[in-house]
């Protein structure tokens, strides 16, 4: 588990104070015009929720810059309203958002949250390391389709109807995601890949594809930390002798070492494929999706 996001630090002063008292009821949809109000930490759940609610919710996502580091995110008087008056918020979890809990408990909310690695039932408490980027799984996707759903519906209950038509369109599409990963899982015999953090690995994982990226590599890389020389010559031998189809490489975070391995893969004529952790400008969560099983698919018929 690994806290990818930065902690954000509360709003100090006379910001804070005016914020004091600001919280909704959940389930009072007090918004003034009728809409529910949700904060999601990134636009991938926003998207999410704004394909169910329509113009029936007012949603905002705190991460939403797709040039933006995820990793270097710092809170503002503006995001701490936002919560404040929320409806329902949407995190991550798993260590991945922890701002989220850090912005409720100063905002004094009591709205509901719904945790998605919760949701996801993936993380079993094994001695592996868990993966926490869930979005990109589209069974999880999924079962947050429908719980927000039901959870628009208790808030709107005139608006229901719409938002249970609305997911189970989104669900349709979710389920053609998946049914094209398990068609790439026929075609493909357990081919080599590599990242340097384990965005896509429930991406990876549905078509089929083993990763062997050296663990130590792709933690450090994700935590920020140096990775160590023996993982980064390992990780670069994977690479210079062509043992891999593609390199996965996340578009909004780098270092030496990824600039390392991004050029030693283009040496050897193995594809890179970008990958990121929020949604690219003018996407949605399926089009978004679409695009990456489609990268990687042409990846793999190089």
């Amino acid at each position: 588990m690994h806290t990818r996001l930065l902690a954000l630090p509360l709003v100090a002063g006379a910001a804070a104070l005016a914020l004091t008292g600001c919280a909704t009821s959940p389930g009072s949809s007090d918004s003034g015009d009728g809409t529910v109000r949700v904060v999601a930490s990134t636009n991938v759940y926003g998207s999410i929720v704004q394909s169910i609610g329509g113009d029936h919710v007012d949603v905002t996502s705190i991460l939403a810059d797709p040039s933006q580091d995820p990793h270097s995110f710092e809170s503002s008087a503006k995001t701490q309203l936002a919560v404040s008056k929320a409806d329902l918020l949407i995190e991550n979890g798993g260590g991945y958002d922890d701002f989220m809990t850090t912005l409720a408990k100063s905002s004094d909310t009591d709205a509901p949250t719904i945790n998605v690695v919760e949701l996801s039932g993936l993380d079993t408490g094994g001695s592996d390391e868990f993966n926490e980027h869930v979005f990109y799984s589209y069974p999880t996707m999924v079962k947050l389709v429908a719980e927000v759903s039901e959870r628009l519906a208790k808030l709107d209950s005139e608006d229901a109807t719409t938002f249970r038509a609305n997911a189970k369109t989104l669900t349709g599409k979710l389920q053609e995601l998946e049914s094209q990963t398990a068609s790439v899982e026929k075609t493909v015999d357990g081919e080599k890949v590599a990242y340097t953090e384990p965005v896509p690995g429930y991406l990876f994982d549905a078509m089929g594809l083993d990763n062997v990226t050296p663990p130590d590599f792709s933690e450090a890389i994700e935590e920020g930390d140096d990775v160590p020389p023996a993982a980064l010559n390992d990780t670069l031998k994977l690479l210079e002798n062509g043992q891999v189809e593609l390199l996965a490489v996340n578009e909004q975070t780098s270092s030496a070492e990824t600039e390392q391995v991004e050029k030693a893969a283009e040496k050897a004529g193995i594809p890179v494929v970008g990958v990121t952790e929020t949604l690219p400008k003018g996407e949605d969560y399926v089009s978004w999706q679409q695009a990456n099983i489609d990268a990687v698919t042409a990846a793999l018929q190089k």
